[in-house]
């Protein structure tokens, strides 16, 4: 009697274990940011070439003038700057709503807080003009939510065209009846000394205010990741249609999404107002860019918490090292803007696809 052998495993090929492991690594969530970033690195660096100049140079310089022991007082301010605007863009991010009121909501908290710290006297001021911000910004942001969920016009669409507006009005009052008698400059007049944001040490351009965008950013983390608010925003950030079956009630939620959003990117406008120079200048909260740049932040974390400070540290540094790269590179301070921008298209384009693989995966 011949006893058979036992049956071998089959091993699997070389080719295929590569292949899985690649398809693998591939879907891993931080492929698509790593991968936007380089393209935009590598995208710059070709203009950079194309131009006659040494891109090695140009992104040293970068590093150099946004990392300089000098500079970093300044880089830790912009970089709170951005987190503030990424939290704009990331709440309703979370529930897979793109936030593009962010300068609109913007310039209203800073003209908010500008209203309310000149006019009220003594140690309330900054409190209260911090809260004005809030209220005035919060509930410029919830407009957006009943336009969507009443009458269909998407958050995208409607932040996107109201932010213009509020924009034209805060610089018709600086212009007009907040400004400055006898100054040729478009601005308001200086803050009194009780009504301006409380110094931190010896810093000249971070105060307390980077602090209040710091907790600002626990607070979401602690929202999002311990709360049922936050389980909620990420269930219909994944599949709306899903959230809905399971009785969570849209509406609501994307009212206080856009709420918080707006009163995060008011928060933002109040530090810089209730900041050095202690007033309203027509068009200093946006010619800065740290609504593009929170964005970009935003996108690149994927809306996760954790990651923002993360994502923010890269486009910190962009913003500030693009003066050093001017002066020291003879490349233009507007690359910096161009790699922003190409995150926030190959990142856009990988939503967009993962919205039609879902839709049609659904049919």
């Amino acid at each position: 009697m011949t006893v058979a052998p036992p049956h071998e495993p089959e091993i699997e090929p070389r080719s295929a274990v590569v292949r899985r492991l690649l398809g693998a690594a591939a879907r891993h969530p931080a492929i698509v940011p790593i991968a936007a970033v380089l393209l935009a690195l590598l995208i710059g660096a070709g203009i950079i070439a194309a131009a006659g100049l040494d891109p090695v140079v140009a992104y040293a310089a970068v590093l150099e003038g946004a990392l300089d022991p000098r500079s970093l007082d300044y880089t830790f301010s912009v970089w709170g700057f951005i987190c503030g605007m990424a939290l704009a863009a990331a709440i309703p991010l979370r529930m897979g709503e793109f936030n593009l009121g962010g300068n609109g909501q913007l310039v209203l908290g800073g003209l908010a807080a500008y209203v309310v710290a000149a006019a009220v006297p003594g140690p309330l001021a900054v409190p209260l003009a911090l809260l004005a911000a809030v209220v005035l910004a919060g509930a410029f942001g919830a407009l957006s939510a009943p336009l969507a969920t009443r009458f269909n016009i998407p958050i995208i669409i409607s932040t996107l065209l109201l932010a213009p507006v509020a924009v034209a009005v805060v610089s018709f009052l600086i212009r007009y009846p907040l400004a400055e008698a006898g100054s040729g400059v478009a601005q308001t007049a200086q803050l009194p000394e009780d009504a301006r944001m409380w110094a931190l040490g010896d810093l000249r351009y971070s105060n307390v205010g980077l602090l209040i965008i710091i907790a600002m950013m626990v607070v979401f983390w602690i929202v999002d990741s311990r709360t049922a608010v936050g389980f909620e925003l990420r269930v219909i950030g994944a599949n709306r249609r899903f959230g809905s079956y399971g009785g969570i009630v849209v509406r609501r939620l994307a009212l206080g999404a856009m709420t918080a959003a707006g009163a995060a990117a008011g928060i933002v406008g109040a530090v810089i107002v209730l900041s050095s120079p202690y007033r309203l200048i027509d068009g200093a909260l946006l010619s800065p860019g740290y609504t593009f740049a929170g964005l970009a932040a935003a996108l690149l974390a994927g809306g996760r918490p954790a990651l923002i400070p993360v994502t923010a540290v890269l486009f910190a540094v962009l913003q500030v090292g693009g003066a050093a790269m001017e002066r020291s590179a003879d490349v233009p301070r507007q690359l910096s803007e161009l790699l922003q921008g190409v995150v926030i298209v190959v990142l856009a384009l990988r939503t967009v696809l993962d919205a039609r693989r879902t839709g049609r995966s659904e049919h």
